[in-house]
């Protein structure tokens, strides 16, 4: 067979693959699910992280949508600590408690305040510990007015700093939690929201630790139930409007492992915080650490278009660390997702696919690769090869598709 023959072999072969390509593969470590344990909760919606490799030890309803209540002041924080570090916001900066803000969040209203006078100066800093430690929605109202104009304008915001961070099924209309159903979140979103704080601010991240604050001669003790228990809790925010139920989404951190835990959906303010710690526990207990791929391991490769190579080499930003349950029986699963074939030439370091690992139902794991080296383009014959492989599959799958 000549070489040109056993090219255009390989190329049919290559073109045999889906548009949104996915490489399944074992991997050697053997896991058993959180339900198999006997592990429950009542809590409607949970998930438990790992905050530093990010495996998620248990999830229920991790995907399905819920109201987020003031759970969802976490995202309008991260907003206001965002313009603080690109230095467009100071912490002495005041804004104005607007009679809006007084009336939908102060002390008339019946929900969480921080008791600002209205027509009162408040600096971001305060405005802060306001959202943060009392839950106040006329801060939250108050940071949105005065960094944006408007709630709606800032809710804008909050949903583009939402996707700019990986929440892609997350959805807000305001920055108080007030309810709507358009402002919708997942559990899965909101633990990645609590990780992404907690790594990129830490020390604005210490405000959620702080256990009470005053202001307009009112104290207000934190909201957060588990900053009073022995369990190493330091944030995050709590909430709770007639059709969320109750939730929290909270961190701790114990011998140097951090889990993030989030429930929704429960009956009381005591099944919130019984739920909360229980599932913290279990995860700080129950796991060990397996590193499956270490850095600058080549995890797998992604069909490249037009190129000088068939395939482009991926990798992680790091190694590749899961927890499994000690004791494990079962096998884990790997897959390789990204929207291919790539188009060459192809840059080196650019993110273009996703190792996702699962444990039975549970995806324990979502993991960014990038290309390890760049492909460029190939000669003018193999991208006129590519192009008619590509036209006669794109027959085969309309044909496909219509059978």
């Amino acid at each position: 067979m000549s070489a040109l023959a056993r090219l255009t072999a390989v190329r049919c072969i290559l073109a045999a693959a889906l548009t949104l390509a996915i490489g399944c593969f074992g991997l050697p470590v053997m896991a058993q699910q959180p339900q198999a344990q006997g592990f429950q909760t009542i809590a409607p919606f949970a998930v438990v992280m790992d905050f530093d490799t990010r495996t998620v030890l248990f999830e229920k309803a991790a995907d399905d949508l819920m109201a987020p209540a003031s759970t969802a002041k976490m995202m309008t924080a991260e907003v206001i600590f965002r313009e603080l570090a690109e230095s467009r916001l100071k912490l002495e900066d005041e804004f104005i408690i607007s009679e809006n803000a007084w009336r939908k969040g102060g002390g008339a209203a019946g929900g969480s305040t921080m008791f600002a006078a209205v027509n009162s100066k408040v600096r971001v800093e305060d405005l802060l510990r306001g959202l943060i430690i009392d839950s106040g929605n006329d801060a939250a109202i108050a940071l949105a007015e005065g960094l944006a104009g408007s709630e709606e304008a800032f809710a804008a915001l909050m949903n583009k700093r939402a996707k700019e961070i990986g929440l892609t099924r997350s959805t807000f209309t305001n920055p108080w939690g007030r309810g709507d159903p358009g402002q919708r979140v997942t559990p899965r979103d909101m633990a990645m929201l609590a990780a992404h704080i907690i790594q990129t601010y830490p020390d604005r991240y210490k405000l959620f630790s702080e256990r009470d604050f005053t202001w307009n001669k009112v104290k207000q003790q934190n909201r957060n139930p588990l900053l009073t228990m022995d369990i190493g809790a330091d944030g995050l925010k709590t909430g709770n409007i007639e059709e969320s139920g109750f939730g929290l989404v909270g961190s701790a951190i114990q011998g140097g492992q951090r889990v993030i835990v989030v429930v929704n959906g429960l009956k009381t303010a005591n099944d919130r915080k019984d739920e909360a710690r229980k599932l913290i526990q279990w995860g700080l207990r129950s796991f060990e650490k397996k590193v499956l791929f270490n850095a600058g391991d080549v995890i797998g490769y992604a069909k490249v278009y037009g190129g000088e190579s068939f395939e482009a080499p991926l990798v992680a930003n790091g190694p590749v660390t899961v927890l499994i349950p000690r004791g494990s029986v079962e096998r884990l699963a790997a897959k390789i997702v990204y929207q291919g074939p790539l188009i060459a030439p192809v840059e080196e370091g650019k993110e273009v696919a996703h190792l996702k690992i699962s444990r039975g139902s549970l995806q324990a794991l979502d993991v960014p690769l990038k290309t390890q080296a760049a492909v460029e383009s190939g000669p003018l014959w193999r991208r006129a090869l590519d192009a008619a492989l590509e036209l006669g599959y794109g027959v085969i799958r309309k044909s496909f598709s219509k059978s």
